[in-house]
């Protein structure tokens, strides 16, 4: 369903709050970037409501069946990112506390008062940057396999990075998909590897859905030009919990023990074998933590 948040159109799933008298606790889902609300495996959804949670999931700002803000223009990341290495802030159409303000005003949408926040990837510094505004509104906060975004953090491994900033052979979808699952196996999980025909139909589902690179695009500047949140992070007072792959080619495991070690009395759990993605080997090891973090909180 179509919500309006922050001043812009936001695509939203609800599992809803129950039947009469019913009021169970939120999970609001926050994903990373250029992915869509239903690249939350069904696997942890289920588990959360079967659980006794209702999960909200949505579609972030430029991607998916969320607004697209093409009018903001295509940024130009390789002239951003040299004014990164040289240590200067570079500008983006939007950042992460813009869109950390969407998810805010998907909770003000539905009338939720708090709910447990967990990102993964950018959806993890999109929830770090809600917890930081909206104290009040979190009950805990999940962070997983995201990064406080200090400066001098490892980066991505360079076949990890060049593949990333690739292009699809053409604009097919044939290409297109060629593309994504030369990428998903590049980053993905080694301990947990997915079938290539698996990842296809997801892959294509996903493409028939939305496909809007440039989005993508964007949404990556606001990565790069989020230069301020890790001094703030030690701001954070909600229960927090970061799970993070050991193997993450993409993230660096690193990245998750600076995340923890930034705020306080937040609890880390590394899995071995997890790389950048979330397949049901890695969920299988996530829920237990999870599930007893969003319990204890």
């Amino acid at each position: 369903m179509k919500t309006r948040a922050n001043g812009i159109n936001i695509e939203v799933e609800d599992t809803g709050p129950g039947g009469p008298g019913e009021h169970r606790p939120v999970v609001l889902l926050i994903m990373g970037l250029g992915m869509q609300l239903i690249a939350w495996p069904p696997q942890l959804v289920q588990a959360l409501v079967g659980a006794g949670y209702r999960v909200v999931r949505h579609d972030n700002r430029d991607v998916g069946l969320s607004q697209h803000l093409d009018a903001l223009g295509t940024p130009n990341l390789i002239w951003e990112g040299i004014k990164y290495k040289l240590g200067l802030t570079p500008r983006a159409p939007y950042s992460l506390r813009d869109m950390a303000a969407d998810s805010l005003g998907v909770l003000d949408a539905l009338n939720i008062d708090k709910a447990h926040v967990v990102g993964v990837s950018m959806g993890g510094m999109i929830a770090q940057h809600l917890a930081l505004m909206a104290p009040p509104r979190v009950r805990s906060l999940t962070s997983i396999m995201s990064s406080s975004g200090a400066r001098g953090l490892p980066r991505a491994r360079r076949r990890v990075t060049r593949t990333l900033l690739g292009r699809p052979a053409n604009h097919s979808m044939q290409a297109v998909g060629d593309h994504y699952v030369k990428l998903f196996k590049v980053i993905g999980s080694p301990g947990f590897p997915t079938p290539e025909s698996e990842m296809r139909e997801r892959i294509h589902h996903g493409l028939q859905r939305s496909f809007h690179p440039v989005g993508t695009l964007r949404q990556m500047l606001a990565i790069v030009a989020d230069v301020d949140r890790a001094a703030e992070l030690e701001k954070i007072t909600v229960p927090t919990l970061v799970l993070h792959g050991k193997a993450d080619p993409l993230v660096p495991y690193v990245h998750g023990e600076d995340t923890a070690r930034r705020i306080a009395g937040a609890k880390l759990v590394g899995i071995e074998g997890m790389g950048h993605d979330l397949p049901p080997g890695v969920v299988e090891r996530l829920l237990p933590p999870l599930l007893a973090h969003l319990e204890a909180a």
